[in-house]
């Protein structure tokens, strides 16, 4: 499981309570429904306004109607209180449909923004981040700040405009009961202090344990195979009981302190309620005070405590929504480490397919490091990382030459960690070398559109990943061109409509999760049609024949033959016996070409093409 110092320790960082920074940036959502804010304000501050109604009717009431036998008075008073209450029904109804519509609308332009972002950020991205944090980003996250739209900012503005009228109510019908009623304030504001206090650290222990239970879920599900064939069932039951049962010690905790603070408030307040009825009372006997007044003040009272109770529980919808906020807005500031040229050039409708690798140095990057590249400070970072520098290593690829013309068929070698990989990336643009260039038709693929560039691309990986769908969707993946012909003609080329035959549906049907229902070696035949159906000029086989058996070996090879006819083909491959007829094989070694030649070159020349090739046939064990 992941402790707080690995990936969930960002889940534990609550930050500010609030910060005008980060408030000022999530307002910023509020533009395009800004006229429907100001008529959500408007409706609060008349709400508001409403609430004074009750407790100065219940005055005239009886002060003046009910002594002096005025029954029309009363009558009339009595509609207006009426009145009053259904409008205040009406506008708290409105007002709670237009601010869960802005809240919703508001979330779903953020999720769309962040989706929209992380497929735009590179892959180097991925490789230091947890796929289950993003799910929580745009998830969870969000989810937070829906609450603090919908029920928490706009509440907070009710509140605080309740509280401020009746303050001028009291203050305005008899200053000097109000002092008294005030002079409970310093209580209730020590209260609420510490009850902050304390929720916020229960808060905190609550999102750091749920933070473990996903993580610790996610990591056992994923791995159930494992922990299935270990009979690791039951420990791994005991370590989620144990994490469980600290989750909820922290919500009970919380719990606690609600539980605690809610009395303490209703007893300030009928301690305000009996500062109200002796002062009160005394001034009435004296004469100088009514009787309507005192019925007045105490409602007043009631109303003047509810929403300061409400203040502090919204307290802990804002300070998630603060952390919450700031690490979306760390997602979405994220620079894209790959990203298209300020004045791109379009490549041709049918690209040649001649490639060239020119002195191509690669490492994995730090972050901040990549931020620098994506910044376009390649020359700083390029003098940091000078390979000729004492103590520089873990270069990938060191001075790669490598000229591949038009419809060649290139096979690249190696043990692995040797870099054959990393090619396929850098041709892709997946990630950039910090030294050198890849050329396309002797265009320097940086000045190529992205999109464009991909999409003269077929690549085929040895973990081949289907989506939830049909099996045609898995081919055309929606793309632009590729209609159920298509689709049928790429499944023919690489035999897979044979297989996808036997199913209920045929192309129509739904696969699980990944290809559940597939085998292995059909789930390869899938992504050979994919990446065939959008006929490339450059197609791509990094490891492809890997992960299936023998025939569908034989059967793939035999529509391979037909298939990189025309095309420039790259092909990695661990069983030497599938690119025996490639016109070039490259031999990497330690991220360097060690050897290239044809399959009958390398052999005769006898090095590592060769110890290879023996230890694959003459040990098939060793070599497997």
């Amino acid at each position: 499981m992941q402790t707080p110092d690995g990936p969930i320790a960002e889940e534990e960082a609550l930050g500010k309570a609030y910060d005008a920074r980060l408030m000022r940036r999530l307002l910023t959502y509020l533009k395009p429904y800004r006229g429907r804010v100001v008529l959500a304000v408007s409706m609060l501050i008349a709400a508001s306004a409403l609430a004074l109604v009750g407790p100065w009717l219940t005055k005239e009431a009886i002060d003046v109607a009910i002594p002096g036998g005025d029954m029309q008075a009363l009558t009339r008073l009595s509609l207006i209180f009426f009145v009053a209450l259904l409008l205040s029904g009406v506008l708290e109804y409105a007002r709670t449909i237009l601010t869960t519509w802005i809240g919703q609308n508001v979330m779903v332009d953020l999720r769309a923004e962040i989706f929209a972002h992380v497929q735009r950020l590179g892959l180097s991205y991925y490789d230091r981040n947890p796929v289950g944090r993003l799910m929580t980003r745009i998830t969870s996250d969000v989810e937070v700040l829906n609450e603090m739209f919908t029920s928490g900012v706009v509440t907070i503005f009710g509140d605080v405009f309740t509280v401020a009228f009746i303050m001028a109510a009291m203050v305005a019908m008899d200053w000097r009961l109000a002092l008294v009623t005030f002079a409970v304030l310093p209580f209730v504001f020590l209260a609420a202090w510490i009850f902050r206090r304390r929720v916020r650290e229960a808060y905190r222990d609550i999102r750091i344990r749920l933070a473990r239970i996903n993580s610790f879920l996610q990591e056992r599900i994923s791995g159930v195979r494992v922990v299935q064939l270990f009979r690791q069932e039951e420990p791994t039951r005991a370590r989620f009981a144990a994490i469980n049962d600290e989750h909820l010690e922290a919500h009970l905790r919380s719990i606690t302190y609600y539980a605690l603070f809610f009395p303490v408030i209703e007893v300030i307040s009928a301690v305000a309620l009996a500062l109200i009825i002796w002062y009160g009372g005394g001034k009435s006997i004296e004469g100088t005070l009514t009787i309507g007044v005192i019925a007045a003040f105490l409602q007043y009272a009631r109303r003047f405590f509810r929403p300061i109770q409400d203040l502090s529980e919204k307290y802990n919808i804002l300070q998630g929504a603060m952390a919450s906020s700031e690490r979306i807005f760390r997602l979405l500031d994220e620079v894209p480490a790959i990203e298209d040229a300020r004045h791109p050039v379009a490549l041709p409708a049918r690209v040649q397919g001649r490639i060239a690798f020119e002195d191509i140095w690669f490492r994995y990057l730090p972050a901040e490091d990549e931020a620098s590249l994506a910044e376009g400070a390649l020359e700083g970072a390029e003098g940091r990382l000078d390979p000729d520098a004492p103590g520089e290593d873990g270069w990938v690829l060191r001075g790669i030459d490598l000229a591949i013309e038009a419809g060649q068929r290139v096979a690249v070698v190696g043990a692995t960690g040797a870099g054959k990989t990393t090619l396929f990336s850098l041709l892709m643009r997946f990630y950039e070398p910090q030294r050198g260039r890849i050329t396309l038709d002797g265009v320097n693929i940086r000045e190529y559109p992205l999109r464009e560039l991909r999409a003269r691309m077929g690549l085929v990986l040895q973990d081949v990943y289907l989506f939830t769908g049909t099996a045609g969707q898995n081919i055309s993946l929606e793309r632009e061109g590729i209609d159920e012909e298509r689709i049928r003609l790429a499944a023919e080329r690489v035999g897979v409509d044979r297989h996808l035959a036997r199913l209920p549906a045929a192309y129509d049907h739904p696969l699980g999760e990944r290809g559940a229902n597939l085998s292995v070696g059909e789930r390869q035949l899938i992504s050979f049609a994919r990446a065939l159906a959008g006929d490339p000029p450059v197609l791509l086989l990094d490891e492809a024949t890997s992960s299936v058996d023998s025939e569908i070996e034989a059967e793939i090879q035999d529509a391979l033959e037909h298939l990189m006819e025309g095309r420039t083909s790259l092909v990695i491959a661990h069983r030497l016996s599938t690119i025996r007829g490639a016109d070039k094989i490259i031999v990497l070694h330690h991220g360097m070409i060690r050897e290239s030649g044809t399959h009958r070159e390398l052999l005769d020349r006898g090095g590592v093409y060769a110890q290879l090739y023996r230890l694959q046939f003459e040990h098939p064990t060793a070599a497997a």
